[in-house]
């Protein structure tokens, strides 16, 4: 077969000549007029409220599938695996009970304290699990981000269906302890479930805010254990309210009440306990504290919807 015949060297260009400018490119606004031509939009671009809504609700089988994805990462590593699920919300009561029941004897004033206790810590364990997914909720998706086009709050949402489920089985739990101190099942029971209602919905927000505000700087996320301890200590987790204010001015009492996470877990004792009952206008203030946060938590996200593909 003959060789190919080597092509000649390129001449270089005469003396003198000058070199052909480089292409330019196109203005910003003649691209941005050409977008608007052919109906292109950016990627990260906030979409009107009612069509972000849609887009939520049409996203909800994806966000189930990403609550059992983070569920099932959750206990991946560890022998025990689900079971988990169970052991970690008794073995949290019971460390309370033993530090604050019998060291502390916070117990005093308080009938069927282990009860009570554990009520307590149940119910402000709900939130506290949702505000900690919520810290990581936008900084640990980053390049799922990047890479496709959805509704940021699908990422905050997951972690409460997430925590949804979970609080399922820790209610199992709490009602078979609760039935074990010799508390009997009463029709009170059923108002569980609006408690637990309401108490979504203002973790909700609260996830919200939390993704939104982590987002932005990672040192909320580090401040976030600090003020979960102090939101523990003073809800009541652990004493009676009534109780400890006795003896206080009656304003004091009332700023406590006025804690939503007090309310959460005042309802859930009276709903559980017969020897307890709870002020009925807290059922009127939890519900405004759900409302509030979830409002709150939406607006304060959804406008920094273009702002989390960036960080």
């Amino acid at each position: 077969m003959p060789s190919a015949t080597p092509l000649p060297p390129k001449a270089p260009p005469p003396v003198g000549a000058t070199r052909p400018p480089d292409p330019v490119a196109p203005p910003d606004e003649d691209l941005a007029a050409l977008a608007r031509a052919w109906g292109l939009t950016s990627s990260t671009a906030r979409q009107p409220v009612g069509s972000y809504l849609r887009e939520l609700w049409s996203r909800r089988d994806f966000i189930r599938a990403m609550a059992r994805g983070r569920r099932s990462s959750q206990y991946r590593d560890t022998v025990l695996g689900k079971l988990w699920q169970v052991l970690a919300p008794i073995l949290n009561a019971a460390v309370y009970y033993f530090i604050f029941g019998v060291l502390l004897q916070t117990s005093r004033g308080v009938e069927n304290y282990p009860a009570f206790l554990i009520t307590g810590v149940f119910t402000f364990t709900y939130t506290q699990r949702a505000v900690t997914g919520g810290t990581k909720a936008i900084a640990n998706n980053r390049n799922l981000i990047r890479a496709i086009h959805f509704p940021r709050a699908v990422l905050p949402l997951a972690v409460i269906v997430q925590e949804v489920s979970q609080q399922v089985v820790s209610l199992a739990i709490l009602g078979v302890i609760v039935l074990a101190t010799g508390e009997p099942l009463t029709w009170s029971w059923l108002l569980v479930l609006p408690i637990m209602l309401l108490q979504t919905v203002f973790n909700t927000g609260v996830c919200l805010l939390v993704a939104r505000w982590t987002a932005a700087s990672q040192d909320v996320a580090q401040l976030m254990p600090f003020i979960i301890q102090t939101w523990r200590y003073v809800s009541g987790v652990m004493f009676s309210i009534p109780v400890f204010a006795a003896d206080l001015a009656g304003w004091v009492q009332a700023v406590l009440y006025l804690n939503p996470l007090t309310g959460f877990i005042e309802l859930m004792r009276d709903a559980l306990l017969t020897s307890y009952s709870a002020p009925g206008w807290l059922w009127w203030v939890t519900a405004g504290w759900a409302l509030a946060a979830l409002v709150a938590g939406f607006v304060v996200f959804y406008r920094a919807e273009e702002s989390y593909s960036r960080g």
